[in-house]
Formats: structure tokens, C-alpha cells, sequence
């Protein structure tokens, strides 16, 4: 009789108490990056690559295997810079510490000038291909990023008869503070 009651008792406090500790299958985020890599205008068979950077911040949402976030870009060249809304979705494989992943993202790009010649940039649709590698800090509230990124944005501008395309690429360091 006394070993019924004690694994009765033993269950009920199991079952009542793995959730109260069990932590919580997303995480909330927010954080910065910083990029260096290359642009490219695709303008009557007259290409221009120069170096280009990007900066940025994003928010998101951390599940097991997948990752949505808003990401703000501004990209710099030499001739040129431009801000971009980006709304981003990565899929994961599944790791302890390094997990590697690969993104689509789609969004816009707004408010930019070509420096050179003084042409306001088209607000214009923009779309981006990510492949990286999470390092998770054990402990800490923190996950860092390594990727590398390609980023195409069509007719960004009316140059004569032309629309140019552009192609910025870039390798990234992203740091995320999980709340």
C-alpha cells in the first residue's frame, strides 16, 4: 500500500512541476551587423563592381529549426548608398553550439542616392539568399552569426532608356541578444 501511494505521489509532483522549469521552445532576439563585400550596377553592358559595406539591425523570432526576422539594411559603396525593409525566414539544422543555416529574404528598397551623379535611387523590390553558421555562447544571452549574403534589387533607377540592376554580396558578422 505505502509503495502505491509514493508512486502516485511521485507522478502528481512530476507532472505538476517539469512544466513550472521546462524552458520555452522560441526565444525572442534583437541585434546588430556589420558587412563588407562587393557591389555590382548592371547598367547597357557597362558593369560596375566597387567594394560596398553594410550595416544593420534586426528582430526576430528563434524556433527549433526555423528563424523569422525584420531586418533594416543600409548599404554603402563608393557612389552610392540606399536603406532597405527586409523581412527574412532561415532554416536551421539542428546542433548543439555551431548551427548552420540558409535564409530567403524579400523587401524593399528605399531612400537612395548615387552619390556620383545625383540620381535618387527607385524605391524597388529587393531580394537577398543567406548561408551562415550560429555559434551559441553557453550560458549567456547572446548568439553570434557568421554569413555570407547576396542581395539583388532590379530597376533601382531610370537612366535614359535604362533600368539597372544591382547585386551587393557580402560576408556578415551578426551579434543577437536573446531576451
Amino acid at each position: 500500500m505505502k509503495l502505491k501511494t509514493s508512486i502516485i505521489l511521485c507522478s502528481l509532483i512530476t507532472a505538476t512541476s517539469a512544466p513550472a522549469i521546462a524552458n520555452p521552445v522560441w526565444d525572442l532576439y534583437a541585434g546588430v551587423f556589420v558587412g563588407a563585400g562587393g557591389q555590382t550596377v548592371f547598367i547597357d553592358d557597362k558593369d560596375e563592381t566597387n567594394s560596398a559595406q553594410s550595416f544593420g539591425a534586426m528582430f526576430g523570432l528563434d524556433l527549433p529549426v526555423f528563424r523569422i526576422e525584420a531586418e533594416y539594411n543600409y548599404i554603402n559603396e563608393s557612389d552610392s548608398h540606399a536603406n532597405l525593409a527586409m523581412l527574412n525566414a532561415y532554416f536551421k539544422m539542428t546542433s548543439t553550439v555551431v548551427k548552420p543555416y540558409f535564409g530567403l529574404g524579400v523587401g524593399a528598397m528605399f531612400n537612395g542616392e548615387n552619390d556620383k551623379t545625383h540620381i535618387d535611387l527607385d524605391t524597388s523590390a529587393a531580394y537577398q539568399g543567406m548561408l551562415g553558421v550560429t555559434f551559441s555562447v553557453p550560458a549567456l544571452p547572446f548568439k553570434f552569426d557568421v554569413e555570407g549574403r547576396a542581395l539583388y534589387i532590379p530597376d533601382i533607377a531610370k537612366v535614359g532608356d535604362d533600368k539597372p540592376d544591382l547585386l551587393h554580396y557580402d560576408a556578415r558578422i551578426k551579434i543577437r541578444y536573446v531576451f
